[in-house]
């Protein structure tokens, strides 16, 4: 059975609160099989029989909006998504681990739409960004907490929902699920 980790977003910020066990006990009523979560809060690893991640996407949301009330995203992947997701990442060769992200969006984001972003954001900040397969690549440069960069401006300026990973956390949960697969 194939090993996925869907990226919650939003969990335990403002009002959508809940455990892990919580959410371990609500997926594995739902046919999520070895949850276990990863890193932070909001990173959950599980086996589920093969599907489109997609698919895996909407049944995670429905869990989470029938069973806590909670509208998030919920991007999932699988083993060799993530590692794309490290491989692809432009910055990662020359940028500080902690600041270099992967936002992976709900869906692929049009590319003129993401130039637009480029040319509304320009100047306000030293960030660099790139497009990837279902994801955004981010480099913070100066951080995170200080970038004025913000979730919600690229969310609306590419009209996908979003949650982002740093590539230290990545590369702990790729590590992860390649443990357990060996």
């Amino acid at each position: 059975m194939p090993r996925y980790v869907a990226f919650l977003g939003s969990i335990n910020v403002g009002g959508n609160r809940l455990t892990m066990a919580e959410l371990r006990h609500a997926l594995e009523r739902e046919d999520f099989e070895n949850v276990e979560t990863v890193v932070a809060s909001g990173n959950v690893l599980f086996d589920h029989d093969e599907r489109p991640t997609r698919g895996l996407e909407e049944k995670l949301e429905y869990v989470l909006r029938h069973s806590f009330d909670m509208r998030s995203i919920a991007a999932v992947r699988s083993r060799d998504e993530v590692a794309e997701a490290i491989s692809a990442n432009p910055f990662a060769a020359d940028g500080d681990p902690t600041f270099v992200h992967t936002m992976f969006l709900e869906s692929d984001a049009d590319p003129a739409q993401f130039r637009v972003m480029l040319a509304d954001y320009e100047g306000r900040g030293p960030e660099r960004m790139a497009l990837g397969n279902r994801a955004l690549f981010i480099d913070y440069v100066g951080g995170v907490g200080t970038s004025r960069l913000t979730g919600a401006f690229i969310e609306r300026r590419l009209a996908r929902r979003g949650t982002a990973r740093n590539l230290r956390s990545l590369q702990r949960i790729l590590a992860k699920m390649d443990e357990q697969a060996g």
